[in-house]
């Protein structure tokens, strides 16, 4: 008798799908425990504005509104009172600083805000503007606006 030879083909079995299925479901099984962890919220804890008691009156809370007008000559006035002519020497506004610093003095003691209205023509030295704002600084003035007008 005679043993029989087998051979071997090195045959290719192609794409095979069963791991391919194993590995969807343990990918299907993980989503399926995480999505059971997930916490929902059905309700944000927020406080909202109200009607509360204050310690403070309402109305001492109104902003002090002062304008500072600047001409294009450089003469500066404050609500229409000129302090400060276009002859003194640039950066020595001795008069604007002084009512400034008492001006915010006031608001700190009122505590309220102190707001300035910077007026200016458009031809008016820049420099003159810088003066003025540096007088605002040096009183502690931080909020601040600004205008160009022509008919100051």
């Amino acid at each position: 008798m005679g043993r029989i030879k087998h051979e071997t083909k090195n045959e290719d079995v192609g794409f095979q799908i069963a791991p391919m299925i194993d590995v969807v479901f343990v990918i299907m099984l993980f989503f399926m425990v995480k999505v059971g962890a997930r916490q929902t919220e059905t309700e944000i804890k927020s406080k909202l504005p109200g009607s509360a008691e204050t310690s403070t009156s309402v109305e001492g809370l109104e902003p002090l509104e002062e304008s500072i007008m600047i001409d294009q000559d450089g003469v500066i006035s404050h609500n229409d009172e000129i302090l400060e002519a276009g002859s003194v020497k640039d950066g020595d506004l001795v008069q604007l600083k002084d009512r400034m610093k008492r001006l915010a003095e006031q608001g700190r003691a009122d505590k309220t805000p102190v707001i300035v209205t910077v007026s200016t023509q458009p031809d008016t030295k820049y420099s003159r503007v810088v003066n003025v704002l540096n007088s605002l600084q040096y009183a502690g003035i931080t909020n601040m606006t600004f205008t160009v007008s022509e008919d100051l």
